[in-house]
């Protein structure tokens, strides 16, 4: 059983995609304008306030670990049970204290958590980290 063409032309073998790319389009117009709703925004209208000053300045203290996971608090080198004494020290005189970390880029996230245990144990409320930008 063959299939014959009724003519003497060859059967055409190729597929016709001037089909396929113009669903294709559409579908792409369709999308683009589709996006857009997709995204919902609730509009908030935030209460104006009165911006304060810092009723009392705070000295802040820079506790920093480097790679080899040393750690020092203003440059002086510590364990850290004697930096869990030395910032509840610090804290019982300044109940605002303001402790700045800066850690090497290669110390592990879970020496950081350590130190913030320690900082939230002895008192300390502020806490802020140390970053070089890169513009």
């Amino acid at each position: 059983m063959s299939f014959q063409n009724r003519s003497d032309q060859e059967m055409m073998s190729e597929i016709n995609v001037t089909p396929l790319v113009d669903v294709m389009l559409v579908l792409l117009v369709v999308f683009i304008v589709t996006a857009p709703l997709l995204t919902q925004s609730v509009g908030v209208k935030l209460p104006k306030t009165v911006t304060t000053g810092v009723t009392s300045p705070s000295l802040h203290q820079i506790v920093s670990i480097d790679a080899q996971g040393e750690i020092k608090l203003n440059d002086i080198h510590m364990d850290e049970s004697i930096l869990a004494t030395q910032l509840s020290a610090m804290t019982s005189k300044d109940p605002n204290l303001e402790l700045r970390v800066d850690a090497d880029t290669t110390v592990p996230y879970g020496k950081v958590a350590q130190l913030m245990a320690i900082a939230q144990r002895a008192g300390v409320a502020n806490l802020s980290f140390v970053s070089n930008a890169v513009h």
